[in-house]
C-alpha cells in the first residue's frame, strides 16, 4: 500500500488532542485493565527488559529494589488486588520513557496531557486567539470617531 500524500488533509485519522469528556463514573475493571495493557505496552515498546525497567523503577524512587514479580503483578490483568501506587506509576514512567502513560490515566477524567513542546504550541495558539481578540476591539474601538476636547494650556 502506497503512502499517503502529506499535502492531501486525512479526515479518518485520529485528532492529536482529543477533546473528552470525563466518565461520570468510573468503571473500575474497565480502567484498572486499561492501564495494565498500556503499562503492558509501555514495556513492550521499551528498550529496557523488566529486571532493568525495575532496577531503575528502584533507583528513582531510592529503594533498594522493586521485583520483577512486582512489576509483573502491576501489568497482570489477572491480578485485580495489585494496582500500581502513583509514586510507583511515576517511577515505572520514567524508567520506561514512557511520557504518553500520563495521558492514558488521566483520559478518564476528560484530560489530555500535553509533553514537552506540545504545551508551547498550544501557548502559541492560546496567544494567537487572544492576540485575536485584541484586535477585534482594536477594530470594534477605532471604528468610532474620536474626538479629543482641548484641555487649554498652562
Amino acid at each position: 500500500m502506497s503512502k499517503p500524500d502529506p499535502s492531501q488533509l486525512d479526515f479518518f485519522a485520529q485528532p492529536v488532542f482529543p477533546v473528552r469528556d470525563g466518565a461520570k463514573q468510573v468503571d473500575v475493571d474497565r480502567y484498572r485493565t486499561k492501564i495494565k495493557r498500556a503499562m503492558a505496552r509501555a514495556i513492550r515498546e521499551c528498550d529496557y527488559d523488566r529486571p532493568t525497567i525495575a532496577a531503575r523503577m528502584a533507583q528513582y524512587l531510592g529503594l533498594p529494589n522493586i521485583s520483577k514479580t512486582t512489576l509483573d503483578a502491576y501489568t497482570a490483568e489477572s491480578r485485580n488486588s495489585h494496582d500500581v501506587t502513583l509514586i510507583r506509576f511515576t517511577a515505572f514512567v520514567h524508567a520506561t520513557g514512557a511520557l504518553w502513560l500520563w495521558d492514558e490515566v488521566a483520559s478518564v477524567q476528560g484530560v489530555t496531557v500535553l509533553i514537552g513542546d506540545e504545551a508551547r504550541l498550544a501557548e502559541i495558539s492560546r496567544l494567537r486567539q487572544e492576540r485575536k481578540r485584541i484586535e477585534a476591539e482594536i477594530r470594534r474601538q477605532s471604528a468610532r470617531p474620536v474626538t479629543l476636547v482641548s484641555r487649554g494650556r498652562g
